[in-house]
């Protein structure tokens, strides 16, 4: 994994409101770029804030005084979408669009990875780094893929996250890949301080990039090492953006936020597959809904010899690894 590569060393910035700018008042801008809401409302504040307020254009306003996402209207969520294809149109040149589709009734997503299966290739790492925006400088990986010996069970005390992806599967090991488990009881959602992330009703943990103030206590409770910090704005070539997007998934995020893996919201609430699981060329990974009882990923649960990662902390994954023979 390559986002460590940013430096750890400086303070995350507080909010959003990263990457544009308001209007000049006294001599002085409201707010620079990487400000944060709470600093734009202290300006405000400190020079006459309905003055200030007055100043800015209706979509500045409504930027900075946006609710949180589960807090908007049809009619509020509309316009935010119009908001962010427009936007993104602007910096990248091109038509994006951004779905904001609903959880699917009757459905709870779940995962399945056969580890007799995987041969540590990688190919899954690299392709949901395509699909879902991250960054390729540094680039940020949502999965990683641990290499173990054979004789010894998931032993994390030797496990090799830098292994030669040229040399496998190499004799005598298996391979362990770890993204975010998408748990039922998600430690991440219970210490954020603002709600910016919380379970849908379809099983997937999400985050409100809007909303995240880069605190990072999610990062510091969550015991699979599954989500990362944007230490810069994310960067990604104009030819290689996935133009498919989720308001909650994929979408273009800023500096000073967290993201993770989403199960690929973009395609698994329109009926297609997460990226990793169609790349997979050995079919180690098995996806589907947990409430159909005809499901390939029930019938897995059923009759293969399943486990949970971290079993004894209790997080109730809905990301199952499995012995295929």
């Amino acid at each position: 994994m390559k986002d460590e590569a940013n430096d750890p060393g400086g303070a995350p910035p507080a909010r959003r409101g990263q990457g544009f700018k308001l209007p000049v008042i006294n001599d002085s801008p409201l707010t620079q770029t990487g400000e944060s809401r709470r600093g734009f409302l202290k300006v405000m504040a400190q020079s006459a804030g309905i003055t200030a307020l007055a100043a800015c254009d209706a979509e500045t306003r409504e930027r900075f005084f946006q609710r949180s996402f589960r807090e908007l209207s049809p009619d509020d969520l509309a316009r935010f979408v119009r908001r962010l294809e427009r936007e993104y149109k602007e910096q990248y040149g091109v038509d994006v669009r951004v779905g904001a589709e609903p959880p699917i009734d009757g459905v709870v997503f779940a995962y399945a990875l056969d580890i007799s299966r995987c041969i540590g290739c990688r190919r899954c790492v690299y392709a949901c780094v395509e699909e879902n925006n991250q960054s390729r400088d540094p680039e940020l990986h949502y999965i990683t893929v641990l290499e173990m010996e054979k004789g010894h069970g998931v032993d994390l005390t030797h496990a090799n996250a830098y292994y030669e992806p040229d040399l496998v599967p190499r004799e005598g090991h298996f391979y362990f890949p770890v993204a975010c488990q998408q748990c039922d009881h998600s430690p991440c959602e219970k210490v954020c301080p603002v709600g910016a992330t919380w379970k849908e009703p379809d099983g997937v943990v999400v985050i409100d990039y809007d909303w995240c103030i880069g605190c990072r206590y999610c990062m510091a409770a969550c015991p699979y090492g599954a989500r990362h910090f944007n230490w810069t704005t994310p960067k990604i070539p104009k030819d290689q953006l996935n133009t498919n997007t989720h308001i909650l998934g994929n979408r273009p995020r800023s500096k000073g936020v967290v993201e993770k893996c989403h199960f690929c919201l973009q395609r698994t609430r329109n009926g297609r597959y997460p990226a990793c699981v169609e790349v997979c060329p050995v079919g180690a990974r098995k996806f589907g809904n947990l409430l159909d009882p005809e499901s390939e990923i029930r019938k897995v649960i059923e009759t293969k010899r399943v486990f949970v990662f971290k079993e004894e902390l209790d997080t109730a994954p809905k990301f199952f690894y499995f012995y295929g023979v």
